[in-house]
């Protein structure tokens, strides 16, 4: 039987420039679907449900329900807020009591996919039903049990332009600025990082060495790494995540504050190294930090991740509608014959906390670069451009605040 009752979804964690498309793919099963009920979005995530900041989203031929698919960002609003204590979570079901709702689609990460986790078995526990469903995103593409992850794609291809872009400046200027690094979110997987290596056609093209979190970091065996590039090259392009730790797994660069999540604030590692090699070699060496517009560059995202973004979302829906709970959205490969990608899913708590890492077997034995394997890997997932309409110039985005 179909359970009648309202629904929510909810953006929380970090953005990724296809998160929107997520979001998008909701409202549309859910409208085709011939809705059990109505569809509200949660202002700022977690904080926003427990707030009953919820907002009644609009049908499907809306101009922001089609804007979500060119639109970075969270546009319903996303927090990082660690649910404490059960009573919290008692909170959070009195308020889908009160506004009947019994449908509950969360687009995040590992931590996300705990808090979906727990809802699912408290609601169990209290004899309230409903449905619970996991829609994963994350640049870091580090959620198990699943192929990759929603927006990845869009960060490793505007990474790895980055990087053909910024090589040809280092390369192609006499000055005194002969090594440039560049820092990758990541912070216990190198999957960002490794996606510099689709920038190199050429042996001697940047990227010359990528550093991940799966390999110890050794300051001597680095700057030695960095001495025989700049005699063989002249240069030397460095991509390193954020997250690089040494043999006893201390961070190389690390901030004493902590996040909602309680995840120690990472940022510095590039001005770290850099100050490595300045001491040790007469060059100067330029950073670059990406920052958000890592996970934020929808100019030039992935069509591939975009439509993949909005699969998973309208999965969810399909999955809640025939009676499932508990379970996060997956995605899995087909290789046969070409890239082909569908929904599954995996039980919620296989997934909460748990982190995919980079695959050792996909780092070249000098622990300072990426196989082969990994390349044909993630080619595939950064192909295609989304068509961005523009206004005066520029990108024009859509704001849900013009859709009440």
């Amino acid at each position: 039987m179909t359970l009648i009752g309202n629904a929510v979804v909810a953006q929380s964690g970090g953005p990724t420039a296809v998160i929107n498309n997520s979001v998008c793919g909701v409202i549309q099963e859910w409208n085709k679907k011939g809705a059990p009920g109505k569809l509200f979005g949660a202002r700022f995530g977690i904080k926003g449900v427990l707030g009953e900041e919820l907002v009644a989203l609009p049908s499907t031929d809306d101009p922001f329900v089609t804007g979500l698919m060119h639109t970075p960002g969270a546009a319903l609003g996303s927090c990082r807020h660690k649910i404490k204590d059960e009573q919290e979570y008692l909170d959070l079901i009195n308020v889908f009591k009160k506004h009947n709702i019994r449908y509950f689609f969360l687009v995040g990460g590992n931590d996300s996919m705990d808090t979906c986790n727990k809802v699912y078995q408290l609601s169990h526990k209290v004899n309230y039903e409903m449905r619970v469903i996991g829609i994963p995103k994350t640049v870091d593409n580090d959620l198990p049990h699943t192929d990759h992850c929603p927006g990845y794609g869009s960060a490793a291809k505007y990474l790895a332009t980055t990087v053909m872009e910024t090589g040809l400046d280092l390369r192609g200027i006499i000055s005194n600025n002969k090594i440039v690094i560049l820092e990758a979110m990541g912070r216990h997987a190198g999957w960002l990082a490794a996606a510099g290596a689709l920038a190199k056609r050429e042996p001697n093209d940047a990227p010359h060495l990528i550093y991940l979190p799966e390999v110890a970091f050794s300051k001597e065996k680095f700057l030695q790494d960095v001495k025989t590039v700049y005699e063989q090259v002249g240069h030397v392009y460095i991509v390193a995540s954020e997250g690089l730790v040494d043999e006893h797994g201390n961070y190389v660069c690390a901030d004493d504050k902590k996040d909602g999540f309680g995840h120690v604030q990472l940022g510095g590692l590039a001005d770290t190294l850099k100050s490595f090699i300045e001491a040790e070699m007469s060059v100067k060496v330029r950073c670059n930090i990406l920052g958000s517009s890592q996970r934020a560059a929808m100019h030039y995202a992935s069509l591939t991740d975009s439509q993949e973004a909005n699969m998973v979302g309208a999965e969810a829906v399909k999955l809640a509608v025939q009676g499932k709970s508990g379970l996060m959205v997956t995605l899995e490969r087909d290789d046969t014959d070409g890239y082909k990608c569908s929904a599954g899913c995996v039980d919620l708590s296989k997934v909460a906390n748990v982190e995919k890492t980079f695959p050792l077997e996909w780092i070249t034995p000098e622990g300072n670069f990426v196989t082969e394997e990994f390349i044909k890997y993630a080619l595939p997932l950064i192909q295609g451009e989304v068509h961005i309409p523009t206004k005066n110039g520029l990108p024009d985005f859509c704001s849900l605040k013009t859709a009440l």
